[in-house]
């Protein structure tokens, strides 16, 4: 199958979504169309509120959308209970966030490990694995370091292997750069792209960041919940 006849990684259609906040309705998303294809990083902008996190929780099946209908890799994920969605989840999304969410009490090789121990993936895969995607973000020698010895570019990178290491489909990224230097950010944007076009994952990233947006493949810009 070629490239143009593979279905789009995450699509929507028509998607709409509320929120309640006591006598509230807030409208987070107004009838939002996107497609984000394999290898793709697509970034999101806009001001606070602009539903940004919303349109991330929905392709990282955390939320559900009110009406409009969400696919990954062409299955749709309305009609989906709870565990299928977890598994989905787990199987095939990897997430990077700002803060990094790494496990201080483990190390960096327990850290990247983790997602395979979860799905259970032999040990000697799983070391081989770790091994490999280590050396790909540069880290092979801070493998037994626990997060805390790192500095924040070097544990942003530790979170990004550790996003890829089950090779999703899919990654969501939150303001993966808003915590680093110019400098850093730059080198992990630059790891970004090398490793999801050389892994064929897609990454929707959240953003107010220039020096990221510069750099995607594509930028959407949002405003009350509606694409510009």
């Amino acid at each position: 199958m070629s490239p143009q006849q593979q279905p789009a990684v995450v699509s929507m259609q028509g998607v709409f979504k509320t929120y309640r906040l006591g006598q509230h309705v807030i409208p987070a998303l107004q009838g939002v169309d996107l497609s984000v294809q394999r290898g793709e990083l697509l970034a999101l902008t806009g001001p606070s509120g602009s539903g940004k996190s919303t349109i991330l929780n929905l392709c990282g099946l955390i939320d559900t959308p009110d009406s409009g209908e969400i696919t990954l890799d062409g299955q749709a994920i309305a009609g989906l209970d709870e565990v299928q969605r977890t598994l989905l989840r787990r199987d095939a999304l990897g997430f990077v966030f700002q803060s990094f969410n790494l496990v201080p009490v483990m190390t960096v090789a327990e850290n990247v490990d983790y997602p395979l121990f979860l799905i259970g993936v032999p040990l000697a895969e799983r070391r081989e694995r770790v091994a490999a995607q280590l050396k790909a973000v540069g880290l092979q020698d801070h493998a037994q370091h626990r997060p805390d010895a790192l500095s924040g570019g070097q544990r942003q990178r530790v979170a990004i292997a550790r996003a890829l290491i089950k090779r999703p489909r899919l990654v969501i990224a939150d303001e993966p750069t808003a915590s680093l230097d110019s400098h850093t950010a730059d080198q992990v944007l630059d790891l970004m792209r090398e490793r999801g076009h050389a892994e064929g994952a897609a990454f929707v990233i959240a953003t107010h960041d220039s020096r990221l947006t510069s750099r995607c493949d594509r930028v959407l810009s949002l405003l009350d919940g509606r694409i510009q």
